[in-house]
């Protein structure tokens, strides 16, 4: 009946009221007029189908109001992100009809703002998002707990009776759930679901953050027992049908902390002069059992959330730093790739099948960089100079292959946060890419390419790791924005593929504020999400990509290793077994990419926040930073070790004019004029780690 409703209304051009809608679906009988009278409404109340006020249906896409998602600003107005506009539409303070951030709502445009922007208000909240919320708890004179909501951008009042606390006490930070709205008041009452700790206990501040973006920090009490009941070590059972590679050289690079360790590799030049590179990947599904609570679990997980003190994993330690983990000298299961090449980077053979091997070493990435960088060699790994070596050609053939196809470099930086015993930062720092890391990238890249192509080829259902083609007018505007700042830059935008990128990434290369337009242009494309459809990577220039190389990280890596498992290893290709993963793929990739999204939104405030918190101890001292955006209401200013602040128009000692098409602005009385890409100096002038901000004054430019 549903699907009946919506195809009639769809096809239909004009307003029906319900005894024509009816007649159009042929209802006759009472039992038929109750469903339609049933599903009609639930179509209503989800903003699928309109009613107007004659008693007239269309499908909302076909009226003049729209479905959206709120994004409120701290100040207490919102945007709606609406599907199919390029543009969002702005809601003032007195239209949000008590929206908050990240409801979906349903709006009427009521006014054009300017030439790009609509104004709108909120009829009616179709689906609050939010179910839980974080704050800080205080107790009245009457015992009745108030929530400070840690999110700014979330206007609600939280009233907690005493007897639904949990016992929770003045400081303690709190998970809420709403229960009622009291009368027709703002305030609401709710309940405390989970205590996280107290204010000042150290790791409150980051679990505060953890928490609001829904990861789990602890594993259910069924996945404990689970595991508790698993081998952790390899049996001669274990070892049916896997080939055994312990006899050969094999060893892992990673980061001097890392321990839960994904990939081996190995090397060998063949006697044709040829490379053959070899990808083991630690066998995760063999020990995580599809439909088991540790396979749930870890699907809900979706992603390993990596923090500046901690990681939060997708899988218990016991596998994850354990049996799972490719630790050196222990046998452990893995899945191989083993692929030749030649001298121009083409993969000419590979075998892919599951094995046995015996890391020989655990190497990190600062000691190969000694090597491969300096010539200098650290103890235990002189044995191993030679395959290092041999490792650094290919990873330079591979990379100029990559290259020459269209693969695009935004040489993007990364800061690294280091702080003490309690959490609190005490540096903040670049962190290091080498050759040790490209070199891996590169040898992942290979794997998971060759991984996907097989399986593409087989025409069997699969998760790809997909990045869309950016679109034309977001390339347009940002090459206008650069010939705003004096650039000729050359390019067919009509024809955006990978070597247009390149090209003009590479007229751009030596120009002073590089860094800040490769940023700008990287965020002008799509982002990278996960798919059952094979539509390529953009930013590799592959046009088959998968994730295969960290399954004990990522929940769409364990899934690409159980359907090797059943198709390759197994050999179930049946119908029914594809019916299955048709159906279950849709769900696991868009699962995957929602809380891989969630887990970069939380590591990303935790970064802001403990660099607000390291920028408290410097307040008025100055910096030297380069100018990273530029807005209506101040500039961005980066500083050399990524942090970033703002310089509020507010706080500048002139008034200066906004140029929203060159990006600039200049003073009114001094004529003093700030681009983007300028090196300034800076003096800090507040910082907040509750609001995660940093706020710049200008000292100076560099001449």
């Amino acid at each position: 009946m549903r699907d009946n409703i919506i195809n009639v209304l769809q096809n239909c051009d004009k307003a029906i009221d319900a005894f024509e809608l009816q007649d159009m679906l042929g209802i006759h009988t009472v039992e038929e007029t109750s469903l339609f009278q049933e599903e009609i409404s639930k179509l209503e109340e989800e903003a699928i189908v309109y009613r107007s006020n004659k008693g007239k249906y269309m499908m909302i896409e076909n009226s003049h109001l729209r479905k959206g998602i709120m994004r409120v600003n701290k100040k207490g107005y919102g945007f709606v992100e609406v599907d199919q506009m390029e543009d969002d539409v702005y809601i003032s303070r007195d239209n949000m009809n008590g929206a908050i951030h990240d409801d979906v709502v349903l709006i009427e445009i009521t006014s054009k703002m300017n030439i790009d922007r609509m104004e709108g208000r909120v009829l009616k909240i179709i689906e609050r998002k939010i179910q839980r919320y974080i704050g800080l708890i205080s107790f009245d004179k009457k015992g009745v707990g108030h929530i400070q909501l840690d999110d700014s951008k979330i206007k609600l009042d939280i009233e907690i009776p005493k007897d639904k606390s949990l016992n929770a006490v003045d400081g303690h930070k709190v998970v809420v759930e709403l229960d009622k709205k009291i009368n027709n008041s703002g305030r609401y009452e709710g309940h405390v679901v989970e205590i996280i700790g107290h204010i000042n206990d150290p790791g409150v501040d980051i679990l505060s953050i953890v928490y609001k973006y829904n990861i789990n920090v602890d594993f259910p009490d069924d996945v404990k027992d689970e595991v508790s009941e698993m081998p952790m070590e390899v049996y001669e059972r274990d070892l049916k049908g896997r080939r055994d590679l312990r006899d050969q050289v094999i060893f892992t690079i990673d980061g001097d902390d890392t321990k839960d360790i994904d990939d081996a590799i190995s090397i060998k030049k063949m006697e044709n002069g040829h490379y053959e590179l070899g990808v083991h990947i630690a066998d995760v599904s063999y020990y995580v059992k599809e439909g088991s609570p540790l396979d749930n679990e870890a699907m809900e997980r979706g992603t390993s959330v990596y923090l500046v003190d901690r990681v939060i994993p997708m899988l218990p330690h016991e596998l994850s730093n354990g049996i799972c983990s490719l630790n050196p000298n222990v046998d452990r299961l893995s899945v191989s790739c083993v692929m030749e090449f030649d001298s121009t980077g083409k993969q000419l053979n590979y075998e892919i099948f599951p094995s046995i091997i015996r890391s020989r070493i655990q190497m990190t990435y600062k000691k190969v960089n000694a090597i491969l960088e300096k010539g200098e060699i650290a103890e235990g790994y002189e044995e191993f100079v030679d395959d290092l070596k041999l490792m650094s050609e290919l990873a330079s053939i591979l990379r100029k292959a990559k290259v020459k196809r269209g693969y695009i470099d935004f040489e993007v930086d990364e800061a690294k946060i280091l702080v003490d015993e309690n959490c609190v930062p005490i540096d903040i720092v670049l962190r290091d890419r080498g050759t040790g890391e490209k070199l891996i990238e590169d040898f992942m890249i290979a794997a998971n390419e060759c991984v996907a192509t097989h399986i593409y080829f087989m025409n069997l259902p699969f998760i790809y790791r997909i990045h869309e083609y950016p679109k034309e007018e977001k390339i347009r505007d940002f090459l206008s924005f650069v010939s705003g700042l004096g650039y000729h830059v050359t390019g067919n935008v009509s024809d955006v593929k990978p070597t247009t990128m390149q090209n003009i990434l590479s007229q751009l290369q030596d120009k002073p504020e590089y860094k800040i337009l490769s940023s700008l242009l990287l965020r002008s494309m799509q982002k990278a999400i996960y798919s059952p459809e094979n539509l390529g990577h953009y930013g590799l220039a592959s046009s088959c990509y998968t994730h295969f190389t960290s399954p004990i990280r990522r929940y769409p890596d364990t899934t690409v290793h159980r359907l090797l498992h059943t198709y390759l290893f197994d050999g179930k290709m049946d119908m029914s077994t594809i019916r299955k993963w048709e159906e279950k793929l849709v769900y696991v990739a868009e699962h995957s990419s929602e809380r891989e999204r969630a887990s970069v939104d939380c590591e990303r405030e935790v970064e802001d926040m403990k660099m607000a918190e390291y920028m408290e101890k410097h307040v008025g001292e100055e910096f030297e930073g380069m100018i990273s955006s530029i807005t209506s209401f101040g500039m961005f200013v980066e500083l050399d070790n990524l942090i970033e602040g703002l310089v509020p128009l507010r706080d500048m000692k002139d008034f200066f004019h906004f140029d929203e098409e060159h990006m600039t602005l200049t003073g009114e009385k001094t004529h003093v004029k700030y681009s983007i890409g300028e090196r300034i100096v800076v003096k800090v002038l507040r910082a907040s780690k509750e609001e995660k901000t940093i706020d710049f004054e200008v000292v100076r430019k560099v001449e």
